[in-house]
C-alpha cells in the first residue's frame, strides 16, 4: 500500500477544501433540491418545542451528506447520527464493538483476509433490507466514487465480497492491524443499494439513506431536521427528534445559547467565549460539559533547513517551549499539554517529550545550542510560520516568540509569520517553511493514524531526508531506515501486547530525532441547558445525539 497518496491526498484536499468551501456551500444549497420533512415542522427552529424534539446550535455547516464524499467534522458529525457502521465507540472509550457486525473481525494467518459477521433484520431508511451485498456495495462505492476520504479505503481494500447473506469479506493489499478501527470512520457507514449507486463523482449531497436511529427531514442552508427512525433496529432515541441550528459566527451560538434559544451548543466558540460560559456554568445557570478530545496541535520541523538540520536545535526547541504556559495564555486551561505525538486517550501513549526535556526547562536548552556553536552573537534563528485563519496558532506562536525572548539570553530567537491558508497548505510538501504550527484530526483511533502520515518516507536518505513520503507532506522531510521498519511491523503485528512495545520505541525514537515538537492536546467543551440530559461525545468528537433528553 503506498501510504504517501494518503498524506499527499490529504493535505491537497484540505487545500481545496478551504479556498472552495464558501462556493460548493453555496451551490450545494441553492442549486439543488431538497428532502421534504416527512413531519410537519415550522420554518424556523426553536428551542424546548415541547414535542420532544432537542435543539442543537453549531456553527458548523455541512458542505455535504454522502458519506463517500464528507471529510469535515460538520459533514460527518450529521451522517455519524444518521447511520450505522460495522464497528462502532462507546461515549468515553476508543474500543471499537459491533454495531451492524455482529463480532470483531475474523482476520486470516496472513494478515490479509477479514470475515465479518453482519446482524440480521435491519432495513434502511428506504425500506431495503441491510445485508452483505449491501455492505460491500458501500465500501465499493466509498472506494470507486472517488470522494475527499476514499483514500483511506483505496490505499488498503484489495476487495469486498459478501460470502453469505450475513457474511462479508474483506480482502487487504498488505496487512494493516488497525483495519477495524477504520471501519469506525464515519463515512463508511452502510447506505441503500436503491437510493446511491457507483460511479466516480456520482454523489448526493443533500440526502441521506442509511441504518440509524435517525432519518433526514429537511435540509436548508441554515437548519438541519432529523425524525426518528421507527424502524431502527437498536435502541431508539431518547427524543423525538433533533433540529441543528446553524449560526453564522461563535458570537452568535454564544448568545443563542445564553438567550436559551437552542437546548445543546456544540462545535464552534473562541476560549474567551467557552470561559464566560463555564464561569456561568458553575452558579448553575446551565451545565458545561468537557471532554478529552484527541485533536493533536503540534510544530513540525525543517530538519533541512538552517540552523534546524542540526538536531540539537531541534531538541533546544523541545526543551524551552514551556506548555503550561502556552495552556493558560492561549487557551485559558482549555486544553492539556501534549508530550508525544500520540494523545492520552489512547493506551500506547508514553510521555517521552516530558521525561527527555521537561516542561520550559531553558538551561537545557541553552545547555544544547552551547554545545551546538551557538551563542548571543550566534544565535539560532528560527521563523514559525503558520495559517491566517487560525487565532490560536498565531498566539501560540506569539507566546512562542515571547518565551524565548525572555528566557533565552538572545541564543534561540524565533520570527513569526502569518500565511494564507491556502498557500500555507500548499507549500508545506515544497519545504519553504522551517518551522510551522499545525493541527491533527484523525481520520480513526489508533496509534499508526498519529504516527504512519507523519514520519513515514517511501524514499528518502538521512542525508537529503525525505523525497517521498508522509514525513514530506507534514513538512519534516524527516527520513529513518529504523522508524520505517517499525511502521512496518506496528503494521502487520496482530498481538496488542507486542504491538504496545513497537509503538513506545517508536516514541522513543521520536524524542531523540525530534521531527516534531507536540503542544497541546484538545478538549470539547459541550454546552447544555438546566434539565438536559445524555448529552455526550463520542471519541471521534462526535456529539451523540440519540441519548440527549430534556
Amino acid at each position: 500500500m503506498t501510504w504517501f497518496s494518503l498524506s499527499v491526498k490529504r493535505w491537497g484536499r484540505i487545500t481545496q477544501f478551504l479556498s472552495l468551501f464558501c462556493l460548493c456551500l453555496f451551490l450545494v444549497v441553492s442549486c439543488t433540491s431538497r428532502p421534504k420533512p416527512s413531519t410537519p415542522s415550522s420554518g424556523s427552529v426553536n428551542s424546548s418545542t415541547g414535542d420532544g424534539r432537542i435543539t442543537i446550535g453549531t456553527t458548523a455547516k455541512p458542505r455535504t451528506l454522502d458519506p463517500a464524499d464528507a471529510y469535515e467534522l460538520a459533514s460527518l458529525g450529521l451522517v455519524f447520527n444518521m447511520s450505522d457502521r460495522l464497528y462502532t465507540y462507546e461515549p468515553g472509550s476508543t474500543e471499537i464493538k459491533p454495531q451492524l457486525a455482529t463480532a470483531l473481525p475474523k482476520v486470516s494467518q496472513d494478515g490479509l483476509t477479514y470475515t465479518i459477521p453482519l446482524r440480521q433484520g435491519v432495513v434502511f431508511h428506504d425500506g431495503t433490507p441491510f445485508n452483505a451485498q449491501a455492505m460491500a456495495f458501500t465500501i465499493q462505492r466509498f472506494i470507486q466514487n472517488k470522494g475527499k476520504p476514499s483514500f483511506l479505503l483505496a490505499d488498503i481494500v484489495e476487495s469486498a465480497k459478501a460470502t453469505g447473506e450475513n457474511e462479508l469479506t474483506i480482502k487487504l493489499k498488505k496487512p494493516f492491524a488497525a483495519f477495524p478501527s477504520l471501519l469506525a470512520f464515519s463515512g463508511v457507514c452502510a447506505v441503500s443499494p436503491k437510493a446511491y449507486e457507483i460511479g466516480e463523482g456520482k454523489f448526493k449531497p443533500n440526502i441521506f439513506v442509511g441504518t440509524g436511529p435517525y432519518k433526514l427531514a429537511n435540509l436548508g442552508p441554515a437548519s438541519v431536521q432529523f425524525d426518528v427512525f421507527d424502524k431502527y433496529w437498536g435502541e431508539k432515541p431518547t427524543n423525538g427528534g433533533i433540529n441543528v441550528q446553524i449560526l453564522s459566527s461563535g458570537v452568535n451560538l454564544y448568545n443563542a445559547f445564553r438567550k436559551k434559544a437552542v437546548d445543546v451548543a456544540y462545535l464552534s466558540m473562541d476560549p474567551d467565549q467557552i470561559r464566560s460560559l463555564e464561569e456561568k456554568a458553575r452558579k448553575g445557570n446551565w451545565q458545561a460539559i468537557p471532554n478529552q478530545g484527541s485533536v493533536m496541535s503540534y510544530m513540525a520541523i525543517n530538519r533541512n533547513q538552517q540552523p534546524l538540520d542540526n538536531p540539537a536545535v531541534r531538541q533546544a526547541i523541545a526543551a524551552m517551549i514551556d506548555r503550561l504556559q502556552i495552556k493558560e495564555r492561549v487557551w485559558y486551561g482549555q486544553a492539556d499539554p501534549a508530550y508525544s505525538m500520540i494523545p492520552t486517550t489512547l493506551d500506547v501513549y508514553k510521555p517521552v517529550f516530558q521525561k527527555e526535556y521537561g516542561n520550559g526547562n531553558t538551561e537545557k536548552a541553552k545547555q544544547l545550542l552551547t554545545s551546538a556553536g551557538f551563542s548571543k552573537t550566534n544565535p539560532a534563528k528560527v521563523e514559525i510560520w503558520y495559517p491566517s485563519s487560525s487565532p490560536t496558532r498565531s498566539l501560540a506562536a506569539i507566546v512562542i516568540k515571547a518565551l524565548a525572548n525572555k528566557t533565552m539570553d538572545g541564543i534561540l530567537q524565533f520570527e513569526v509569520i502569518a500565511v494564507d491558508s491556502t498557500t500555507f497548505f500548499q507549500q508545506i510538501p515544497k519545504g519553504l517553511y522551517p518551522a510551522i504550527l499545525l493541527d491533527w484530526y484523525p481520520d480513526f483511533l489508533d496509534a499508526d493514524n498519529y504516527i504512519q502520515p507523519f514520519v513515514s518516507c517511501d524514499k528518502g536518505s538521512i542525508e537529503k531526508g525525505c523525497k517521498d513520503g508522509g514525513s514530506k507532506s507534514q513538512g519534516s522531510f524527516y527520513y529513518s531506515d529504523r522508524m520505517n521498519k517499525l511502521i512496518d511491523q506496528e503494521r502487520q503485528e496482530q498481538n496488542p501486547e507486542v504491538r504496545n512495545k513497537i509503538f513506545a520505541e517508536i516514541q522513543d525514537l521520536l524524542v531523540n530525532d525530534v521531527p516534531y515538537v507536540p503542544l497541546w492536546q484538545s478538549k470539547d467543551f459541550v454546552f447544555a441547558q438546566r434539565g438536559m440530559s445524555g448529552v455526550q461525545l463520542d471519541p471521534t468528537q462526535n456529539l451523540v445525539y440519540k441519548t440527549i433528553k430534556m
